[in-house]
């Protein structure tokens, strides 16, 4: 489970980067918009695209500190 916590908070904490990247450099970065389909496809985020993808990195900074609190079997 702990591996598992440290992928998912990984992966989480770079899609909520790569989104902040893409956001700020006005969608130069095509590929790196795996959050895209959230921000553009959910009312109350339009407009607040750098906040969310924001809050998706602390998301995965988040589990990843939880995986560490988790014990290894």
């Amino acid at each position: 489970m702990k591996r598992f916590l440290e992928v998912v908070g990984f992966l989480v904490m770079i899609f909520g980067i790569a989104g902040v990247i893409r956001e700020l450099t006005d969608g130069w970065f095509k590929l790196l918009g795996m959050t895209r389909f959230l921000t553009e496809n959910v009312g109350f985020l339009q407009g607040h695209e750098v906040f969310a993808n924001i809050v998706i990195a602390a998301l995965g900074v988040a589990i990843l500190v939880i995986s560490d609190r988790v014990p290894r079997r």
